[in-house]
């Protein structure tokens, strides 16, 4: 069941990263509303969508850098061992 429901995503990968797109910016509107006044930092207060931005940097940065580690000698061939 679960693989067919994956197969669906994947046959329709444009309107998966639509609504994905349209989520994000529902999201940063709504936050938008929120009250600031209790903000704990200045950046809080003043930099509009601050914590989804910081979300979002800190995962392309987590990304990048699994990456590069796996290229930098992590991953290695299934027969290492038989040699």
């Amino acid at each position: 069941m679960i693989v067919n429901f994956i197969e669906y995503l994947k046959a329709r990968s444009r309107m998966v990263g639509l609504f994905c797109c349209v989520g994000i910016a529902a999201i940063a509107i709504w936050s938008l509303t929120v009250d600031m006044e209790e903000a704990h930092t200045w950046v809080e207060r003043h930099v509009p969508v601050f914590w989804g931005l910081f979300g979002f940097l800190a995962c392309a940065l987590i990304i990048f850098f699994a990456r590069w580690y796996g290229k930098a000698g992590i991953k290695i061939r299934e027969d290492y061992y038989d040699k």
